[in-house]
């Protein structure tokens, strides 16, 4: 038995045990506190709030922020009017309501006869605010969630600059694990690169409520940057630790403070949030064979927003914005060379702008194997694979129950996941492999995992880069965009994208 059910059957005994006391105290049978449905009747009637409520309690998460109002409503018939008896009572009634049931100081009174009390203008906010913060809490943890597009990463179909919903409930939201956090910020304290904004002295294991749906192939999904559990303050996930360290050396990254700041590390619910497209699930084998997607053995359809970047010659006029944004163009890199461009975008405006009489010739770039740069920057950053971003695998993608034979070849694709993402201590000697210091000559593994790409197939750091993404990571399934802002541009240049408005994420 997992510790968070452990925990979770010890909190659930000790709230009905303080729960049985209270209807007691309040003139009802406590047995009716463990009874379903009718506990929640009896309750309503302790705190005098009408049964319409009973529907709330029966919907799925909003039922979350109910039980929290009846537990203030609680405390209220106890005399607890104070804003500090009310947090802990929202923060912890798995002790606060036994306290109240079994203290023989406290008593209960019925709401008709209750002294009501006269709130200030002062509490009267402070209430307020309180009420927003922990609805709004619930609502962003439990059922959707607003976030920016910071990259051009999935450009075409998600742009940067794009405002989108994430809804929690469609794979089903994840128990945070760092529950003690600043509200509506993510890892750092506002106005702060470096102050987090949360405290670990709680950490809860993993545990999803079931969710509408399971991950599809081709979903734009929200996750946890798998490599972002270790980071440099001064890079912080522009460049993980792994990647400082490959490129420049332990040593150096850990002794150049100035240079690189102080190494920390992040629990799985603070690392940055990245969205990239589900390409393979798990106990599928995918391979990228000249920039196309092989999924068991066969061809996956590319995206027609996938982009791919491309050299563009011209006559020596230049790309206007006009004719940029006539072709849905939304990345364009100008060199020394002023007939020269290198743009990213898909085949359809490719050839459009190959037919444009400024335009001398249009060719797709190709990144062959062997490149010795994609040694320390494409998983698993091994000179054996020679595998570049448009060639890479056979991979296989790890599922939960699947096993795998552990031989030296594929123990530094799987290294991470045994190691970092399912907890245990791996080490490879002349004998073989010792897991938890055990020889082992398989693994099988206990999460599901994805593969995840770009839509901007050669701008994306995504699987390619740095591996599977395990399911605790997985925050939620983008569903809508309802503003898009050019960043680039200011407000009177056209910086909204009228045409992209209130779409829906394909």
């Amino acid at each position: 038995m997992s510790g968070y059910i452990i925990i979770t059957i010890i909190t659930f005994i000790l709230f009905l045990a303080g729960l049985w006391k209270i209807f007691e105290k309040a003139g009802h049978p406590g047995w009716h506190a463990v009874i379903p449905f009718l506990n929640f009747y009896v309750w309503l009637r302790i705190i005098k709030k009408p049964l319409w409520w009973y529907i709330f309690i029966l919907t799925p998460f909003i039922n979350v922020f109910v039980l929290l109002l009846m537990v203030v409503e609680i405390l209220k018939c106890f005399g607890k009017e104070g804003i500090g008896a009310q947090a802990l009572g929202v923060l912890f009634p798995f002790l606060y309501i036994p306290y109240l049931g079994f203290s023989p100081k406290e008593t209960y009174t019925d709401p008709d006869q209750r002294e009501k009390v006269k709130k200030g203008a002062v509490r009267e906010w402070v209430d307020a605010i309180i009420f927003a913060v922990v609805a709004a809490t619930i609502i962003r943890t439990f059922f959707i969630e607003a976030y920016t597009i910071p990259t051009s990463s999935m450009e075409g179909s998600l742009l940067r600059g794009d405002f989108l919903f994430v809804s929690k409930v469609s794979y089903g939201p994840r128990v945070p694990i760092t529950p003690l956090s600043f509200p509506f910020v993510h890892h750092t304290m506002p106005l702060s690169s470096t102050m987090k904004s949360y405290l670990e002295w709680i950490r809860l294991p993993y545990f999803r409520y079931p969710g509408l749906t399971k991950i599809k192939r081709f979903d734009a999904v929200v996750f946890n940057y798998p490599e972002g559990d270790t980071l440099s303050t001064v890079y912080q996930s522009n460049e993980s630790y792994y990647s400082l360290i490959r490129h420049h050396g332990r040593e150096e990254v850990w002794n150049n403070k100035r240079r690189y700041g102080d190494i920390i590390d992040r629990p799985v619910d603070k690392r940055e949030n990245y969205i990239k497209r589900c390409i393979g699930l798990p106990g599928d084998t995918l391979a990228v064979i000249d920039q196309l997607v092989y999924i068991n053995g066969k061809e996956l359809a590319t995206p027609p927003d996938a982009q791919f970047s491309y050299q563009v010659v011209t006559d020596g006029s230049r790309l206007s914005d006009r004719l940029v944004d006539k072709l849905n163009i939304y990345e364009v890199i100008p060199t020394a060379n002023p007939k020269l461009y290198y743009v990213y975008m898909n085949e359809e405006a490719a050839a459009k702008l190959e037919q444009t009489p400024i335009v001398r010739s249009v060719n797709r770039i190709q990144h062959p194997t062997g490149n010795p740069d994609d040694i320390k920057r494409i998983y698993p950053y091994d000179r054996e694979t020679g595998w570049s971003i448009d060639n890479f695998g056979p991979v296989f993608i790890p599922a939960a129950g699947s096993s795998i034979r552990l031989n030296e070849k594929n123990i530094k694709i799987y290294r991470r996941v045994i190691e970092a993402y399912e907890g245990h201590e791996l080490e490879v000697t002349d004998d073989g492999v010792l897991i938890d210091g055990v020889p082992e000559k398989s693994y099988t593994f206990k999460m599901d995992y994805y593969f995840m790409m770009g839509d901007n197939r050669h701008n994306s750091a995504d699987s390619r880069f740095w591996g599977f993404v395990p399911e605790n990571h997985i925050v939620g399934k983008a569903v809508f965009v309802w503003l898009s802002l050019r960043p680039d541009r200011p407000w009177f240049q056209g910086k909204i994208r009228w045409n992209k408005l209130f779409r829906t994420v394909k």
